[in-house]
């Protein structure tokens, strides 16, 4: 029997770096469309929802076709809020699923075939947890600590590596899809555990939007497309 898939988009209106970034415009559309118009492209999502607690952001995921079912509550909607809640939040609204897809409005490059390529991932492997991930563009074991001026290598090696090609690969969450089966996420409440299994995005699609200089980038790469 097919599993139920229910999506969440979480959005919510306060932003330190970009202010209303999740509507601000990117390449002629709002951010957040990049992310609807993608997810509504899968084969797999059978609900795909927003959680916010802001009218416009509401309005404008309307707009682009994804369901509002309820407004977020403004306690969930803080600074200190952790990611977490506004998704178990969301679950819990919206019952009758066996697997959650977090889709952040932040990463507008990830493609229908990412979200779907995760989705696989997870359900063939039989595991729990599925996130995104991409090679970092500085591997860490070229990355030191201070320690009054002192350099002092984050990772100690005997040897310090260096050639780029002799390094270890190093992965980092991209931010860009979670996947859990929604029963165990309920448990652990975290999509990073001992089960959690990795799928690889390229870097290109991997950019998280934190700035202004993020969106130029973003802009320059969707029009290079």
């Amino acid at each position: 029997m097919k599993p139920k898939i229910l999506a969440i988009i979480p959005a919510r209106g306060g932003s330190k770096g970009v202010p209303r970034k999740n509507i601000h415009e990117l390449a002629g559309k709002p951010l957040i469309a990049w992310t609807i118009e993608e997810a509504k492209k899968s084969k797999y999502i059978d609900r795909l929802i927003l959680s916010s607690e802001d009218d416009e952001i509401i309005q404008v995921a309307k707009q682009y076709g994804c369901e509002v079912p309820f407004k977020r509550p403004i306690e969930l909607a803080q600074d200190d809020t952790l990611g977490i809640d506004p998704v178990l939040h969301a679950i819990e609204q919206c019952p009758g699923y066996d697997y959650v897809v977090v889709l952040q409005p932040t990463s507008p490059l990830r493609t229908v075939e990412d979200i779907d390529g995760c989705i696989e991932k997870l359900i063939s492997s039989g595991v729990d947890f599925c996130v995104s991930v991409t090679e970092p563009e500085k591997s860490p074991y070229w990355m030191y600590t201070l320690e009054n001026n002192q350099m002092a290598p984050l990772l100690p090696q005997e040897t310090l590596i260096a050639r780029r090609q002799d390094l270890p690969k190093c992965y980092s969450l991209n931010g860009a899809i979670y996947v859990a089966r929604i029963n165990s996420f309920i448990e652990e409440k975290s999509f990073i555990t001992t089960n959690t299994m990795a799928y690889v995005m390229s870097q290109e699609r991997s950019f998280d939007i934190d700035t202004i200089v993020d969106f130029k980038i973003c802009e320059y790469l969707i029009e290079e497309k």
